[in-house]
């Protein structure tokens, strides 16, 4: 093996180079998976490290952002300061806006896309602007790699599709899906370093003459889990886009939605929010002379 494999009698520890070890690693014991490290570690607290520890980190291959003829695709080591940095479309500027949410810069520089959606978090910010995108998670095993679209790859608070022997090596963005302007909005008890307590994602594709052609729209941590909005969606398509467009949103269209009572606010706060947060975002997506 050319990475690192340590054992100190309580618990093992190691950092392949290549992909390959890594899986077959995976397929022949119980890791906990290590990427960025700012969730693992801010975990653990005072206590020592326990059980086996997989340090992915090293996988070089798995960083970066390229396009081919069909699929934008980011790997999974991809950092947030990574897609802040990257050359894309309008359609990713809502991932971009969530980037800089991400914690400090160097939470930025260390924590991955991959391990934010792994990490599952109602509050994650990376979650609903790829959500919009409508994109696959590359799972990938020594048997081969399957691909789950997000909205079925994050399947409760901590809780996702990926199985034990599986790592997810690469987001694949179909370039259908990456046209158009996008916006985010987030609202916390403070203006940075925060969890939020609702998160609105938005893409619009308008046409020529001013409509909207296509919308997709995502919250996050107003459920278990961040939810697309199909219904309003529709409703969007056909109507002028502009400010004023957008003041019929009201609760009634936020019914996907199952707000959550926390620490950080009530359920009814956070649909209330929501309403806002979204007409907010779908401004962003207006290009400029068509908001008024």
């Amino acid at each position: 093996m050319d990475g690192t494999r340590l054992s100190d009698g309580l618990s093992s520890f190691a950092r392949p180079a290549l992909l390959d070890e890594a899986l077959a690693l995976l397929s022949s014991g119980d890791w906990t998976i290590l990427a960025g490290g700012t969730d693992y570690f801010p975990g653990l607290r005072d206590r020592a490290r326990q059980g086996p520890v997989l340090d992915i980190s090293n996988l070089q291959a798995l960083r970066g952002i390229c396009e081919d003829q069909t699929h934008w695709r980011i790997g999974a080591l991809t950092t947030w300061s990574d897609i802040i940095k990257a050359d894309m479309p309008p359609a990713f500027d809502a991932l971009k806006l969530a980037a800089r949410e991400v914690g400090s810069v160097q939470i930025q520089n260390r924590g991955t896309v991959a391990g934010n959606l792994c990490n599952a978090s109602p509050a994650a910010d990376g979650v609903p602007p790829l959500m919009i995108l409508d994109p696959e998670i590359v799972l990938t095993s020594l048997a081969g790699e399957r691909r789950v679209p997000l909205g079925d790859f994050i399947l409760g608070n901590r809780s996702t599709a990926l199985t034990a022997d599986e790592l997810v090596t690469e987001i694949r963005v179909p370039k259908s899906s990456s046209r158009g302007m996008s916006g985010f909005t987030k609202l916390g008890s403070r203006v940075y370093l925060v969890i939020s307590i609702a998160m609105i994602a938005a893409r619009l594709e308008i046409t020529e003459d001013g409509t909207i052609a296509d919308a997709a729209i995502s919250v996050g941590a107003c459920s278990v889990v961040a939810r697309r909005l199909p219904g309003l969606e529709n409703k969007l398509l056909g109507r002028a886009a502009h400010a004023e467009t957008f003041d019929f949103i009201d609760t009634s269209d936020m019914a996907d939605l199952s707000p959550i009572d926390d620490i950080r606010a009530p359920a009814s706060y956070r649909l209330g929010a929501a309403v806002e947060l979204t007409r907010r975002a779908l401004i962003q997506c207006v290009p400029e002379g068509l908001e008024q």
